[in-house]
């Protein structure tokens, strides 16, 4: 799509939006975190019910089944605080709106929160201008392009991929409204999982403008003798806790401003530049590659907020942290550490000046985070850890103490650059505050203070049929055995082999993305899977590293080899191949996810430094066509992705092709 179609709306929200250019510079106060707001969700009575009459109001379902919304997709008019400027950017970017948009953040898409066995019916309005990029025969399928062309994937939900389920295989276009229907199962394990746009060609384009939120499947079942039940039963409030809960969705929304020949405009240090009265968006792919999210000089969001603080904290509070990585290409890796007293504020930084804040501020003890679900699956043991690695559509439910009152920082790391998407060992970042009151005190040991508010939540929250099970596993290592959703893949039930390789061809004259030695096409049907089957993957990249994503259904983590062949996925295993320690693979052995980075060491050019990853899965309730692919979602728009299909057996060994 050319930048100049879009110059005459862009010149008329510049226009618009002069007068909120010259408001004040925002308050910390306004920069105060929220959870997202929920989206609201219009719930059908269930048949049957007595109506309304005289003197006696019409009585509400006890657990409502069937919910529906509208979610519009347009042109928002809105602003980003710029530290670096003091002062907020214009910016028009594609978003979805409906009831409970935030008008200081409409840049993170409104939350979902549901219950297992609720159908859930998304009218999806494509209320975008017509698209003159996206001719019929126009370019190559992995050309980026129809950037105003949508649909919409609940990512990591076990529903139906097909028809009207989370079929991301549609376009849904300008002036074209569509109804999904996702029916969540009854049994469909409660966690973290996110919404987002998913049409092949401007996926990392409109998810990089804020289309995006999370979504909370909400958990009742409790754990019985002989079946695992939801963590969210164990987490109830309680007379000493009320485990208070935060919502977290990460975005890199990468705006540019253009002169009048369609180009970036930079400042000197080469970092973008919005001048007073200029309209930042995302219009071309020129925005995404190595590199440029740095570059860029542009700040992580948190909830569309920058450098947000998080209030309402108190020592000796358990908080229950649900992060959602919901940015298109880069690495964060989660960091919380006391800042000093006396410590000057940080919000008129630079990004270039944050490294050099964090160094001479944060300079308190890591704190220690205890992650309790991956992908939004419960673990089966906590994991401690004092860095959490988060790749491009990761989720992490963590449990977090702060030990004493004052302001915490929270920081994206410096990883090795192994661990990150730029093959670049990236500079620290200040991505918010924690205030912290005084509440109860908190001995040093904190894993052992969690273990003991946890074992007294298990007291009272679980039934005496698994009670003392519970707690007793809670008492050896923090173990959440009864909460698992999925049990382990024994090496019995293996049916069949898949291996993946992704790859970027970089001897053509443009950089040819593939997965197994092909760019996508969208007629070609790459792997058909059998329901009901159980295969063993190996993962692998020959060219840089890649976040591997799959529809639908989960898999369990086996093992993860490095170069020379030792399993670095251990409880007690450490990754330092490259040379420096990589945190990311410790203690996934046996973990369940949708999301999985698929790493080689080595920089372009030079041997391969290629890691094994060997993950199970199994085809279970739901038949169709769906897609894997690299969740660096400028890749996926350029041909890293399949299709893939799970079909009936077809009784003798094979599957079924229907009458035929």
């Amino acid at each position: 799509m050319s930048h100049a179609a879009h110059a005459f709306p862009v010149a008329l929200s510049a226009l618009a939006l002069l007068a909120a250019q010259a408001a004040p510079a925002q308050s910390d106060a306004t920069r105060a975190f929220a959870n997202p707001p929920l989206l609201e969700l219009n719930y059908k009575a269930s048949p049957g019910l007595q109506p309304a009459r005289a003197g006696v109001a019409a009585r509400a379902p006890a657990v409502p089944n069937e919910a529906s919304l509208d979610l519009n997709v347009v042109y928002t008019d809105g602003r980003i605080w710029n530290p670096a400027e003091g002062r907020h950017d214009l910016v028009r970017l594609r978003s979805y709106q409906g009831t409970r948009v935030d008008p200081d953040a409409p840049f993170v898409s409104p939350m979902l929160d549901v219950n297992p066995g609720t159908t859930i019916r998304v009218s999806l309005n494509n209320k975008l201008p017509a698209d003159p990029g996206c001719a019929e025969a126009g370019g190559g399928v992995n050309t980026p392009h129809c950037f105003n062309g949508t649909n919409l994937h609940t990512h990591g939900l076990w529903v139906n991929p097909a028809g009207n389920g989370d079929n991301v295989l549609i376009s849904i276009n300008p002036g074209v409204s569509f109804q999904y229907e996702y029916n969540v199962p009854s049994d469909h394990p409660a966690g973290t999982f996110w919404y987002h746009t998913h049409r092949h060609g401007s996926t990392a384009l409109q998810v990089s403008s804020g289309m995006a939120g999370a979504l909370i499947i909400r958990g009742s079942r409790l754990p019985t003798p002989t079946a695992t039940g939801d963590i969210d039963t164990l987490l109830r409030p309680i007379a000493t806790q009320p485990f208070k809960e935060r919502v977290l969705v990460f975005q890199q929304i990468q705006y540019a401003c253009r002169d009048a020949q369609g180009s970036i405009k930079l400042n000197e240090n080469k970092t973008y530049r919005c001048d007073p009265g200029d309209v930042g968006g995302i219009e071309g792919y020129d925005q995404f590659g190595p590199g440029s999210w740095p570059a860029s000089g542009r700040y992580t969001s948190i909830n569309g907020q920058i450098l947000p603080t998080f209030s309402a904290a108190r020592t000796g509070q358990i908080e229950r942290w649900r992060v959602i990585h919901g940015g298109v290409r880069d690495t964060i890796n989660l960091e919380f550490r006391k800042l000093k007293a006396g410590a000057g504020s940080p919000q008129a930084l630079r990004a270039s000046e944050h490294d050099a804040f964090v160094a001479d501020n944060c300079t308190g003890d890591p704190l220690p985070q205890h992650l309790v679900a991956a992908d939004g699956l419960t673990t089966a043991a906590a994991i401690k850890t004092i860095q959490t690695v988060y790749q491009p559509a990761y989720r992490w439910d963590t449990l977090m103490v702060f030990p004493q009152d004052g302001l915490y920082c929270v920081i994206d790391a410096a990883a090795p650059a192994s661990a990150s998407v730029g093959q670049t060992a990236p500079s620290r970042q200040l991505l918010g505050l924690v205030a912290v009151a005084k509440g109860r005190p908190v001995p040093a040991d904190i894993t052992g203070y969690l273990t003991g508010e946890l074992v007294a939540a298990a007291a009272a929250n679980m039934p005496s049929t698994v009670r003392n099970r519970v707690i007793a596993d809670l008492r050896n290592g923090l173990k959440l055995s009864s909460f698992v959703p999925h049990p382990d893949v024994k090496d019995g039930e293996v049916t069949g082999k898949q291996e993946l390789v992704f790859n970027i061809d970089v001897s053509k004259p443009q950089a040819v993305f593939e997965v197994n030695g092909k760019p996508y096409d969208p007629n070609r049907m790459d792997r058909v899977l059998m329901l009901g089957g159980v295969d063993e993957w190996t993962l692998k990249s020959d060219f840089v590293s890649h976040p591997f994503h799959i529809h639908v259904n989960p898999f369990q983590i086996v093992r993860i080899l490095d170069p020379s062949g030792k399993d670095v996925s251990g409880p007690d295993a450490v990754d330092n191949a490259g040379g420096t320690i990589d945190p990311q693979y410790r203690a996934l052995k046996g973990v369940w996810k949708d999301t999985l980075w698929v790493k080689n060491l080595a920089p372009p050019g030079t041997p391969p430094g290629q890691y094994t990853l060997i993950v199970r899965t199994r085809y279970q309730r739901y038949i169709g066509a769906y897609v894997l692919h690299c969740h660096i979602l400028d890749h996926e728009d350029q041909g890293m992705m399949q299709n893939i299909s799970v079909a009936l057996p077809d009784g003798k060994g094979g599957v079924s092709h229907g009458h035929h």
